[in-house]
């Protein structure tokens, strides 16, 4: 009887002091492994879409969270190197939704140049008949309120610099197929 009754209290005690929180990121326009509406497809490269975001929510971020980036990557674009459809940075830790169509730099951040050549979102557009494409959208909890990159800053350096400093990243993975 003494052996169970040691290893049960050792985990009630540590589920006393362990971190309690799961950091989740969610959508009323995108779920989880379905198709996105073409709401959120690119306008130009041969598509005509409306070319806006979707709406994101996300909770229960790390403690010592002072910043959040955004990111939306197609790793299936046929490029060798995916496809960068959105870099947003500096979003101040009071914001913990983006509208649908947001315009980041009105709640304090800042967007930065992606694959299209443009500066801020741009909405999927994948080849037509090359099948389905994942779009990854990453909320990131950042230790700093602000990172010192530019607009010009590439995706992949904007990338690097979230990857080597988050507290944590959470995704939400969306489809689409032309």
């Amino acid at each position: 009887m003494k052996f169970l009754i040691k290893p049960v209290l050792a985990l009630s005690i540590f589920a006393l002091v362990a971190p309690v929180y799961a950091f989740e990121v969610s959508s009323k326009d995108i779920q989880e492994g379905h198709p996105m509406a073409k709401t959120f497809e690119y306008k130009g490269w041969g598509c005509d879409g409306g070319n806006l975001s979707p709406q994101l929510m996300w909770k229960d971020a790390p403690e010592g969270t002072k910043s959040f980036a955004i990111t939306a990557f197609d790793p299936d674009a046929p490029t060798g190197s995916g496809f960068w459809h959105w870099v947003a940075i500096n979003i101040p830790a009071s914001v913990s939704e983006l509208p649908r169509g947001v315009n980041i730099e009105k709640l304090g951040g800042q967007n930065l140049r992606i694959d299209y050549g443009t500066v801020g979102f741009g909405g999927v557009c994948p080849p037509e008949n090359d099948g389905m494409h994942r779009y990854q959208f990453t909320v990131w909890a950042l230790p700093t309120e602000k990172l010192n990159l530019n607009e010009d800053t590439s995706a992949a350096v904007a990338g690097f610099t979230l990857n080597s400093m988050a507290l944590d990243k959470v995704t939400l993975t969306a489809t689409y197929t032309r």
